[in-house]
């Protein structure tokens, strides 16, 4: 079936451009109301979002389309994407909605689902959602509307959540941290989960006013973040996003930790303590500096399409429970059942807490390799490796880079480019290699027919 709203992350779009209008999300709460009635064990769906001010919007939308579907709301508030779907699993609720646009700018918005396990609707569920936006809204009887009521502990329990991600004795005492939340979904919570665990904490966005989310802060925009951790001697820095999913560091030095570095020190406290289950999981961006170096350590790793929601399926095939994105993406199946920001953060202090080591000691032994990418633009969308003259190019790259090196060519699913990266062990050669290689690639779509196949 061809997808009409849904990608790979929900439904995302521009505020007031169709589909992110209010009589869609009416519709929307109503179609998503029929298709999951009965899947839990209460008949409800919570609702949970950042701080847009479009949300108050849509919130009022969806909450009208599920009571007229006859399933009853539970109204969460602003609250991490990743809260809903744990508070989602731990109620035994039909699904959990989340209305954020993530790293978005204000004046976009979005809608996530979680299933009754706390996971992503699966792609049937999703399909059956679309089929039934297709059909006449019809209300269900007065006495059978769904009621909406107000979550008012919703906050408390995913703090309590968060807090026994960590191990047992081991806890924040001591450090200084600087937190970002990017005045987003996480400004509430995120601070009071390292303080209730003993850290001194100094705050950044966490002054919502509708139209800030993401602005000059969060993991987007670190740089406010690295001046607060020097400034103030701090131990670390935590950037969130603006649904609180996503997590950057910042060491002692003020230097950015990503999603690969996160990736390489929870990997080491799960493999110390024998509880790294199956291959860690990153993405086609993944540095080669990771794969090498849990070569190194005997922990296997495999590459996924870009997209947590790629990386927690090849997850749940493997079996194993760590993975994640450059990003900042981090999936811990062994303490939640999705990508969390907060929880992720505590793993990697609490390995910094046991060992007495800083976050750049705790780096050490992953050498990230220089990556360089650049967008070569294309007239007409093809798969490249189908384009005349693309695959010799890339193999005389790749014979140049030996095994120490990679070559990732990748058509964007939103713009007319072709994304060319080439990684390898020397920056000079790799901007040298990756600059021949778009010129090779720009010159094959120029000479490629001009209709797609």
């Amino acid at each position: 079936m061809t997808r009409r709203y849904f990608g790979t992350d929900g439904i995302r779009g521009r505020v007031g451009e169709y589909p992110i209008t209010a009589d869609f999300m009416l519709k929307l709460g109503w179609a998503a109301g029929r298709v999951l009635a009965g899947r839990g064990t209460n008949n409800q769906v919570l609702i949970g979002k950042d701080t847009r001010l479009s949300n108050y919007m849509f919130e009022s939308a969806l909450e009208a389309g599920l009571s007229a579907a006859g399933v009853n709301i539970q109204l969460l508030g602003p609250m991490p994407t990743p809260a809903i779907a744990y508070l989602t699993k731990t109620l035994q609720a039909n699904a959990g909605i989340v209305i954020s646009a993530s790293h978005n700018p204000h004046y976009d918005n979005g809608i996530k689902f979680f299933s009754s396990l706390g996971r992503k609707l699966d792609d049937a569920t999703e399909e059956a959602i679309e089929a039934q936006l297709d059909k006449q809204l019809e209300t269900v009887s007065s006495e059978a509307l769904g009621k909406a009521y107000r979550m008012v502990d919703a906050t408390g329990r995913y703090i309590e959540f968060c807090k026994h991600t960590m191990r047992a004795g081991v806890d924040l005492s001591g450090l200084r941290l600087v937190v970002d939340c990017a005045n987003g979904a996480g400004y509430q919570v995120a601070p009071a989960v390292f303080r209730e665990l003993g850290a001194e904490v100094f705050r950044v966005g966490t002054d919502p006013d509708g139209l800030n989310i993401n602005v000059d802060c969060g993991s987007l925009h670190p740089e406010r973040l690295r001046r607060e951790v020097a400034e103030r001697g701090a131990h670390a820095g935590i950037a969130l996003d603006g649904d609180g999913d996503r997590v950057i560091m910042v060491d002692e030095h003020g230097e950015l930790l990503d999603g690969d570095d996160l990736l390489w020190i929870i990997a080491g406290e799960r493999r110390d303590a024998g509880e790294l289950r199956g291959p860690v999981v990153g993405t086609l961006m993944s540095n080669l500096g990771l794969e090498l170096a849990l070569r190194e350590l005997d922990v296997a790793f495999e590459r996924t399409k870009v997209g947590d929601r790629y990386v927690l399926e090849r997850l749940l095939e493997r079996e194993g429970t760590l993975g994640g994105e450059s990003s900042g993406h981090i999936v811990c199946l062994d303490r939640t059942s999705t990508g969390d920001g907060v929880v992720s953060a505590l793993q990697v202090l609490g390995r910094a807490v046991k060992t007495g080591r800083s976050l750049s000691e705790l780096c050490q032994g992953m050498e990230r390799l220089p990556q360089h990418m650049i967008n070569v633009p294309v007239a007409v969308r093809r798969d490249p490796w189908e384009v005349d003259g693309v695959a010799e190019a890339v193999r005389e790259v790749e014979g140049q880079l030996g095994e120490a090196g990679r070559v990732l060519l990748r058509p964007s699913g939103t713009e007319p480019v072709v994304r060319v990266m080439v990684e390898g062990r020397e920056r000079e050669t790799v901007e040298r290699l990756v600059g021949q290689l778009a010129d090779r690639v720009a010159d094959a779509f120029a000479t490629a027919p001009q209709a797609a196949d």
